[in-house]
């Protein structure tokens, strides 16, 4: 009896002694994980926490470093050329996230469709022009946009573009940016939305066709559904993007010989302000600005579409 006993009593003891090294190789693997993410986290905190609070600190402050409430955005608001820039980001987001979407999902969608060996070809090309740096692209695409050198040089001149001059116009430039927006990143995204597409289980889409749904129901009602926060997720990222303008209209700028302004974006003002009037407190208020609104328009998208969901 008492070895029965005895057998019995140790019985909780024994599975606990089994799952230990469950418990350690779970513990391992936190650790792994923790020290994965650590140095992007570091980086993180230099380059990007850090240096927000740093321009947060500068937009509240004067030269001398005392407090000056919201006079830094009242003064640039002010500015004649405050309202111009932000108007001239606003129409290029138009433009660049409207094509975003209606493109890129429409590629991806097509991509999705068709054989993966011939999809994997085409993913390949459109990738492609990502590999260029911005600057690169932009010089690009001033080489395309001369009617004297492009090789589109007839399709131009249907417009009556006769130099590079009439072709970078200033009220073309929303346009223009989104073009090359639009041809440096849109592959990236056409592979991010291929693979969300490849998350849906084949059952579904299988059963939809059983059910008669034909290419273009089975996409808007069965895989643009199922991969919303894909989609939102890009939204967020290539509107924080585009706030950002700042290389494309300088080096167009640059090209136009005049023609552009050189506080065409906030970002462009903004480095006008902090090297040229020698004025930092004036930049930062305007990255401050830059910042809150990319901010708030991302709270919002989450919000609304509850991206952080677990369904």
């Amino acid at each position: 009896m008492k070895s029965a006993v005895s057998r019995e009593a140790s019985t909780p003891l024994d599975t606990t002694d089994s799952l230990t090294p469950t418990l350690r190789r779970k513990r391992k693997k936190g650790v792994a994980g923790y020290a994965f993410v650590s140095g992007y986290f570091v980086l993180l905190i230099l380059f990007g926490v850090l240096p927000a609070a740093y321009a947060i600190v500068l937009a509240f402050t004067a030269s001398g470093g005392h407090f000056t409430g919201l006079t830094n955005f009242i003064k640039t608001g002010e500015d004649f050329r405050f309202l111009p820039a932000f108007e001239n980001v606003g129409k290029y987001l138009l433009i660049w996230l409207g094509s975003l979407v209606v493109i890129v999902l429409g590629l991806a969608l097509m991509l999705h469709s068709i054989a993966r060996r011939v999809s994997a070809a085409f993913r390949f090309i459109f990738y492609l022009p990502g590999a260029l740096a911005g600057a690169a692209s932009v010089l690009v695409w001033l080489f395309m946009l001369d009617p004297t050198v492009s090789p589109w040089r007839l399709f131009l001149g249907v417009f009556g573009f006769k130099n590079l001059g009439q072709t970078i116009l200033p009220g073309h430039l929303p346009l223009i940016f989104a073009i090359i927006a639009f041809w440096a990143g849109a592959g990236g995204w056409i592979v991010v939305t291929y693979g969300a597409l490849n998350n849906i289980p084949n059952e579904l889409i299988e059963a939809a066709q059983l059910d008669g749904a034909g290419a273009i129901q089975t996409a808007l009602r069965i895989k643009l559904p199922l991969i919303k926060k894909w989609i939102v997720f890009m939204l967020i990222l290539a509107f924080a993007a585009g706030t950002q303008l700042f290389v494309e209209p300088q080096l167009v700028g640059e090209a136009s010989l005049g023609l552009i302004s050189p506080t065409w974006s906030p970002n462009e003002l903004a480095y006008y302000f902090a090297f040229q009037d020698n004025n930092f407190n004036y930049a930062a208020a305007i990255s401050v600005d830059l910042l809150v609104i990319g901010l708030l328009c991302a709270a919002v998208l989450v919000f609304r579409t509850k991206l952080f969901e677990v369904e």
